[in-house]
């Protein structure tokens, strides 16, 4: 249906994972398995949902899997404040990353809008 390697949502959303991969070498060894694990879990969703679904018959089905792209991302916030809190990383490391998924959220809402008939 789409070129999955053309959208912006999936470029931006690779690159954030890229990112998101180096913050979380920071954090405890002892979390190996825990955060940290989570953290890159929910950012590889992103834009593996976005392809997938990129990938499907419909736009509906299209949309389902943007629709889980955008939980996928908000999960992926949580994780990251939390994060913050348990003083895994500094608000400084934070805000670039927060900032990138924030952009990833727009353009997501407005492909799932554009998909809502």
């Amino acid at each position: 249906m789409h070129n999955f390697k053309n959208l912006l949502i999936w470029k931006k959303a690779i690159n954030l994972v890229e990112d998101i991969y180096r913050l979380t070498l920071k954090f405890p060894h002892d979390e190996k398995y825990g955060l940290t694990s989570q953290i890159r879990r929910s950012a590889v969703s992103i834009p593996s949902n976005v392809a997938e679904g990129a990938g499907r018959n419909t736009e509906g089905e299209f949309k389902n899997f943007l629709g889980i792209a955008s939980g996928s991302s908000n999960e992926l916030f949580s994780q990251l404040v939390l994060s913050q809190r348990l003083g895994f990383v500094t608000e400084n490391d934070l805000k670039p990353i927060l900032n990138q998924l924030e952009e990833i959220q727009k353009i997501n809402y407005t492909l799932i809008k554009k998909f809502t008939k």
